[in-house]
């Protein structure tokens, strides 16, 4: 029975952390629409990925599906690369010289 408790103890840690990074996702999008800057902005939108490859994450431990975990490193990896072209672009004008 303690096995039972502790599974459960670790769902509701998941599901608290879905509902963190959702809400931490939310706050950021209002960053992007409001930020004074574009360099705010670029943040706030890494921000965001960040927080997609965290709740992929957090739903793959939550549902036990590895899919999900194969579906946040794919999104960390475009969020790499768009976050560099992004600051190419803020910092030099263009993406490719």
């Amino acid at each position: 029975m303690a096995t039972e408790s502790g599974l459960i103890d670790l769902h509701l840690v998941y599901l608290a952390g879905l509902i963190i990074a959702s809400g931490l996702t939310l706050l950021a999008g209002y960053r992007v629409i409001k930020g004074p800057t574009v360099p705010d902005r670029v943040v706030a939108l890494d921000t965001i990925g960040t927080n997609v490859v965290a709740i992929a994450a957090l739903f793959a431990l939550y549902r036990g599906e590895g899919l999900f975990v194969t579906v946040s490193l794919v999104l960390a990896i475009i969020g790499f690369i768009s976050t560099i072209a992004v600051s190419q672009y803020v910092i030099e004008g263009d993406i490719i010289k």
